[in-house]
């Protein structure tokens, strides 16, 4: 150890007597050394610029919806050789629980291009090019990059391919909220002189906006009630020359389910586009693109995010239809932010854990409310009564996290049962960690005249419970003792 230290010391003092040499000039062996590392450090460096520019090419290239599983390391043999049990994994789709967490990111094109497990946050709004070739590669779209934020960002992108990855779609579009991506996809794809047939209780945002808004354009409207059967919808599509059908699947708050496959047959026969909101189920339980719909919106702010933190919205399709559709959005200004989008990302990572615990929860509320003596009806599509049960069966994998039911008291009595209990919070919303409540009557249609609430099903003693990712027992505990409350 004496030794050690001495020559540390030693070489220390070297060095800051060094520090105050002159300078002289380098000896000709100094310049022929000094030569050869700068030619090296060129070589390195073209071949990085080279890597760097055939990986941007590459990465321009539209990526498989497919998703593959990754081989591992452990796959392949010392001598880089593939054996043939990683080939038949490739030829393998990912499960929803793996694309949560990898696609965008390790499966995909890999936005971000960093080596951080976390999605880093790009904050800049606008991006620079190496030189006017590299500005020409990118227009030309050999090269994938971004230019300003209005049009795109590195953690919106990692977003966007993870929801693409999910919904099964070819492109995503994130916007701000889930009314903008609506608006924008309307406005895209139904043109002046179009016909939007839609169902009576889709969103009532949407509702207004095809009844009011879509008018002063042109565009003609008609909504069809679908409970019973597609007669309403078979009578305007051979009437008239439809642009697109849009519904809600599930609607909110009487969770009755659109059959999107006879939907997308009959709609297609016709010419016209598929537009399904499948908020209500996620893309955990649904999948409205394989289905037969053109497209599928979201409000991101309910399940897909699913902390009650963010508002965003999104819509997937084909290349060609969400082109058309970001087009639009551009000029609407809707982008959303990357903290945002960073935000959903994490969210995103735990969707199916979420989702599958809240359809075993809701599934077994409603089962315990359909006996309970002072519960008159309950609504909800994984019940064996449901006259969805068979839609569900059929199309969707679970049948979500909220349950309404109707009370056997009046507005007051459901108003001191909301108030008895303890773990859920009185709020709009949907899709979150935590239990939410809400009475319609005195929340969401408070205002609304008795015609009003009458046509859209709504009761004084109407209750819809979105259940978070509680234990049940809790939950059925705080219900029960709350029931006992009326």
């Amino acid at each position: 150890m004496a030794k050690s230290s001495s020559l540390v010391t030693k070489v220390s003092a070297q060095r800051r007597r060094r520090v105050h040499r002159p300078r002289r000039s380098p000896t000709k062996p100094e310049r022929a050394a000094a030569a050869v590392a700068l030619s090296h450090e060129k070589i390195l460096l073209a071949g990085v610029d080279a890597a760097a520019d055939m990986l941007g090419s590459l990465a321009g290239c539209p990526s498989s919806p497919e998703y593959p599983v990754v081989p591992d390391m452990d796959d392949r043999d010392v001598d880089g050789a593939v054996d043939d049990a990683p080939a038949a994994a490739a030829g393998r789709r990912a499960s929803d629980e793996t694309l949560a967490v990898h696609a965008g990111e390790k499966l995909g094109s890999g936005a971000a291009e960093t080596d951080s497990i976390a999605t880093p946050i790009v904050s800049g709004t606008t991006h620079w090019f190496r030189d006017s070739a590299d500005l020409i590669a990118f227009r030309e779209g050999r090269r994938r990059s971004f230019e300003y934020g209005r049009y795109g960002n590195p953690t919106v992108k990692v977003l966007e391919e993870k929801i693409s990855a999910l919904e099964r779609a070819e492109a995503t579009l994130v916007t701000s909220s889930g009314m903008n991506a609506i608006v924008a996809t309307l406005l895209a794809l139904v043109p002046p002189g179009g016909h939007v047939v839609a169902t009576a209780d889709c969103y009532s945002e949407a509702h207004a906006f095809i009844r009011d808004k879509l008018s002063n354009m042109g565009i003609t409207s008609t909504f069809v009630d679908l409970d019973d059967d597609m007669e309403a919808l078979e009578c305007v599509l051979d009437e008239s020359e439809v642009t697109m059908f849009y519904a809600d699947s599930m609607t909110n708050p009487h969770l009755k389910v659109v059959d999107v496959t006879r939907v997308a047959e009959l709609c297609h026969r016709r010419g016209a586009l598929v537009c399904i909101d499948s908020t209500l189920a996620s893309p955990i339980n649904q999948k409205p693109l394989a289905l037969g719909a053109d497209v599928v919106l979201h409000s991101a702010t309910k399940y897909i995010a699913g902390h009650h933190d963010v508002i965003a919205g999104c819509v997937s399709g084909s290349e060609a239809l969400i082109s058309r559709i970001r087009a639009w959005h551009h000029d609407l200004g809707g982008a959303i932010s990357p903290n945002a989008a960073y935000m959903i990302i994490r969210g995103l990572k735990t969707i199916a854990l979420r989702v599958e615990a809240q359809n075993r929860t809701a599934l077994r509320m409603a089962r315990l409310l359909e006996k309970h003596p002072k519960i008159e009806r309950v609504y909800y599509p994984g019940l064996e009564s449901s006259p969805w049960h068979g839609v569900v069966t059929r199309q969707m994998a679970g049948a979500g996290g909220v349950v309404s039911f109707e009370v056997a008291s009046d507005l007051r009595g459901v108003m001191r049962f909301v108030d008895a209990l303890e773990l859920p919070l009185i709020a709009t919303s949907l899709g979150g960690c935590e239990s939410l409540v809400q009475q319609p009557a005195v929340m969401s249609y408070w205002g609304k005249s008795e015609e009003e609430k009458a046509k859209n099903g709504i009761k004084d003693n109407f209750v819809r419970f979105s259940f978070g990712i509680e234990k049940f027992e809790d939950l059925r505990d705080d219900i029960l003792q709350a029931l006992e409350k009326i």
